[in-house]
């Protein structure tokens, strides 16, 4: 870590190197958004499996949808330093491609601090619990391009990819 004031500064550091959660109190509460997305990379016969219905769990998209939306709701016990935040609202959306589940997830919150960490936690889980649903078809899946896409409010502002 640097003095210099024209170095960004971790803020989740404190000056002697150790880690420790952000006090927020004083922040203000804003309306927040995060969309977040990520794909799982699948074999043909699983994508079929998935088109057809025959994916031998059951129904896989619903399942991995609603571990999404559990997930953002538990982002505090996973992420050490993330805030325990109101959640307002999550998008959870799984579309089947040729090659690949896509996955976009937007996290919405009235709080002091920015939900980017929930909806990661939304697009990571629902691709793990696809994982899970379709390992009988598919043993290689694979799951990539998770990143944040999009946030709005807060005192950083909007921006989007």
């Amino acid at each position: 870590m640097t003095d210099d004031p024209q170095q960004p500064r971790l803020t989740h550091v404190r000056a002697d190197g150790s880690a420790h959660m952000v006090d927020i109190t004083a922040k203000e509460v804003t309306a927040r958004s995060a969309t977040a997305s990520g794909r799982v990379l699948l074999a043909p016969s699983a994508i079929a499996a998935l088109r057809d219905g025959t994916v031998p769990k059951g129904d896989a998209l619903a399942v991995a949808r609603i571990a999404g939306i559990q997930a953002v709701k538990r982002t505090p016990e996973l992420i050490p330093l993330a805030h325990p935040i109101a959640v307002h609202g999550v998008e959870l959306d799984l579309d089947v491609l040729d090659d690949a589940v896509s996955i976009r997830a937007t996290v919405r919150t009235a709080d002091r601090t920015g939900i980017e960490m929930e909806a990661l936690t939304a697009v990571s889980v629902a691709a793990l619990a696809l994982v899970d649903m379709i390992k009988a078809v598919d043993k290689h899946s694979v799951i990539t391009d998770v990143r944040v896409v999009a946030k709005s409010g807060g005192r950083s502002g909007d921006w989007a990819l």
